[in-house]
């Protein structure tokens, strides 16, 4: 009787016994493989010219640690002796920890893609985190939509009164909402480009200072900030003079008197421009410039010289230096400078009746 009693308390308690020793040895086994499988896709990530599998990698460690413990615990409990209401809450348990390391791999992910690209993009820190927050409330809201779910509470009021509320919000934030969706405009296309010179529609031009997801920040050449929402600026023409690159070419409209000798003029202007090319700072000095003549004006003739800047700012010098340049050339040559004359044809009569008018030779007028 007493051997009986004992066999039967073993039998019960076998399960305790044995439950631990597999269930460490099964979690102890699924972490060697981790990590061996883990090294090798590391050194393998590591090759390639991609980064997206690193971050693959990395996202993928802390939701499987998760994974391996919490099969763990419900094999342990699978291999007790417990009510069904206790295998039910274990499997419930294990896929909650399942929908956890999604969420977790998905906003690690996502996170990381995200800040890769924000690295070359024009948002400033802030506008990063702001991002960042949107990635990681989405993904974690799905994921608890999709828990609540699978322990049976009904979503459906949830996507309801969400639907109702993103509506409420959108409304109030119109504004708001459309300066952010144009900054990840801005981010994404790159028409202006933190440190670009440009000048938007309205008469607004000067240095892009910062790009945020609200506003762009352009300081002007006498030192003030404008700022421009986001949504105002994607509707404006953009001129930017740093692309594609930060040279540029510019014309110096000028005219020329009618007794002048054009061919000799334009050997003149040429020589001016390249000297002033060449040593004047800010101009691109292995440039070539060179003269247009394009209209019979009413006392002179107009032409156009073309010279090029490192960049825009740079103009105004060239501008400065070869407008003294060509002013003396032209005195020490000799040529006249244009002014507005006027031709009146009076015909012999009509002076006659004005001298009559004035007194005969008009002696004692003036």
């Amino acid at each position: 009787m007493t051997s009986q009693l004992l066999h039967d308390w073993l039998n019960r308690l076998a399960p305790y016994l044995y439950a631990p020793a597999v269930t460490f040895a099964g979690v102890l086994a699924l972490f060697l493989a981790k990590r061996i499988v883990f090294r090798r896709l590391a050194a393998w990530a590591a090759k390639t010219a991609v980064t997206w599998d690193d971050l693959i990698v990395r996202a993928l460690s802390m939701p499987l640690n998760l994974v391996i413990l919490a099969s763990g615990g419900a094999m342990f409990v699978f291999l007790l002796p417990l009510p069904v209401e206790a295998d039910h809450a274990a499997m419930t348990v294990l896929q909650g920890t399942v929908i956890l390391a999604v969420v977790l791999f998905a906003d690690r992910m996502l996170t990381g893609l995200l800040a890769q690209k924000a690295g070359s993009a024009v948002f400033g820190s802030v506008s990063q985190g702001v991002m960042k927050g949107l990635v990681r409330g989405f993904v974690i809201g799905l994921g608890a939509l999709i828990f609540l779910d699978l322990i049976g509470i009904s979503i459906t009021p949830i996507l309801a009164s969400l639907g109702i509320g993103s509506l409420a919000v959108a409304l109030a934030l119109q504004d708001t909402l459309s300066n952010f969706f144009a900054g990840l405009y801005v981010a994404i296309d790159k028409p202006v480009r933190t440190g670009d010179f440009v000048k938007i529609e309205g008469g607004f031009e000067g240095y892009v200072i910062d790009v945020g997801w609200r506003s762009t920040r352009i300081r002007e050449l006498a030192n003030n900030i404008i700022i421009i929402p986001n949504a105002k600026l994607m509707g404006s023409v953009i001129k930017n003079f740093y692309l594609p690159d930060k040279e540029y070419g510019f014309t110096m409209e000028m005219t020329m008197h009618y007794d002048c000798d054009l061919v000799k003029a334009e050997k003149i202007l040429v020589e001016v421009a390249t000297q002033v090319m060449r040593s004047t700072p800010g101009a691109v000095k292995e440039s070539e410039s060179f003269v247009r003549f394009h209209t019979w004006g009413e006392s002179s003739i107009g032409f156009s010289v073309i010279l090029r800047a490192q960049e825009f700012v740079d103009n105004y010098l060239l501008k400065h230096e070869f407008i003294k340049a060509v002013q003396a050339r032209f005195r020490k040559e000799g040529y006249p400078f244009p002014y507005p004359t006027r031709t009146l044809n009076v015909e012999s009569r009509t002076v006659k009746d004005l001298k009559a008018v004035l007194g005969g030779d008009g002696a004692g007028t003036r």
